[in-house]
């Protein structure tokens, strides 16, 4: 299959009039910037001379920056605490033009805030702010009532799950149900604690590590991946599966359909956080412009690659990614390497595949290519 770069420019005209609510684990991520000249007399560490300090939305949050920054109009719903970083968290959410009446206000939970201290371009340590978060049922029925509110007023809807609390099962069952009676777009970000609970979504994006982890199935080689593709899109009950795999590219599964891989288009990997954060915003705004989901992988995986040269939890403009579309073999037509129809037989697991056991050098090379960081 090839798409055309005018295809996808026109895409990207229309991210404008994409209306996404976005519902998950919205953070505040701080940066410290600054040098380091010499380590301290009082233990073996540097010391950083600070230079300057920024904040900016995280988790959920930064897939609202995403959005925002792509032209897309976005609204948040979420829970923050009665603190000053959620305070900071809802004034920079409105800074983006973001609509936030779905953010709610706990008296029972910590906003949480992520610090990374950043030197010579380096992350030298990240301090994190959270508590395990207890949400009160009334907090918890306002972000659902919401969302199911929310879905007939916009284009797509994303869940952004970082495991913090805000999606639970009985939020997804509610989005499930809302969806068998009245179809709308909603694309989905797994983590563990919900592996039993995603049904019916319009596309899943689990990175390489969820994929094996969700599917039972070790991804070792093209044979255990199409079998994990096919087991996760029985499993959700989902209509596609967008599996990112750090320095390999995408793999896109759909119903009675060949697998689809896409060639990573990073050009240089500087840090890969939040750029799965980039990969959701781009397909739920190419989804609500229009696009196929092949249409909606390609743009997210030329999205990933710029972002994914920036340092810290990036985003990028839409002249970016028109102009890394451009710059991919001289403006040509894009393919994507397409499989084999997935039978019944790709349901079970490939010869010799074993049930899903991380290797340490894995999950190392994961958190070094993965999509995304919590």
């Amino acid at each position: 299959m090839r798409v055309s770069g005018r295809r996808l420019a026109e895409l990207i005209r229309r991210f404008s009039g994409v209306r996404v609510l976005v519902v998950g684990d919205l953070m505040l991520d701080r940066f410290v910037w600054g040098q380091v000249e010499r380590i301290s007399p009082e233990a073996p560490v540097p010391v950083v001379h600070v230079t300057r300090e920024d904040e900016r939305p995280g988790g959920a949050g930064n897939v609202v920056s995403n959005i925002a920054a792509l032209g897309g109009r976005a609204a948040t719903c979420g829970i923050v605490g009665d603190d000053a970083a959620g305070r900071a968290l809802a004034a920079a959410l409105r800074a983006l033009g973001a609509g936030t009446e779905g953010v709610v206000v706990s008296h029972q939970a910590r906003t949480t805030e992520k610090t990374r201290i950043i030197a010579h371009q380096q992350q030298v340590v990240r301090l994190d702010h959270e508590t395990s978060r207890v949400l009160d049922g009334a907090g918890a029925r306002r972000v659902r009532d919401f969302v199911l509110r929310g879905c007939a007023g916009c284009d797509v809807v994303v869940v952004s799950d970082y495991a913090k609390g805000v999606v639970g099962p009985d939020l997804l069952a509610a989005l499930a149900e809302a969806h068998a009676r009245a179809p709308f777009t909603w694309v989905v970000d797994p983590k563990r604690a919900n592996f039993a609970h995603y049904r019916r979504a319009s596309l899943m994006k689990p990175n390489r590590a969820e994929a094996a982890e969700a599917a039972g199935i070790e991804i070792r080689d093209r044979a255990s991946l199409c079998a994990a593709g096919a087991r996760l899109l029985e499993r959700w009950e989902t209509e596609a599966v967008l599996i990112s795999r750090g320095e390999e590219g995408m793999a896109l599964f759909r119903r009675g359909e060949g697998v689809q891989e896409f060639p990573t288009a990073a050009r240089e990997v500087y840090d890969v956080t939040g750029a799965g954060d980039t990969v959701l915003a781009t397909c739920a705004l190419a989804l609500g412009a229009g696009g196929t989901l092949e249409e909606a992988t390609v743009l997210a995986n030329h999205a990933a690659g710029v972002v994914v040269g920036k340092l810290g939890t990036a985003t990028l403009r839409a002249d970016e990614l028109r102009a890394a579309i451009a710059a991919n073999r001289g403006g040509r037509p894009i393919a994507a390497n397409k499989g084999g129809r997935l039978s019944a037989r790709a349901l079970k697991p490939a010869d010799g595949v074993r049930g899903h056991r991380s290797s340490g050098a894995r999950e190392a090379r994961e958190q070094r290519t993965g999509p995304r960081r919590s």
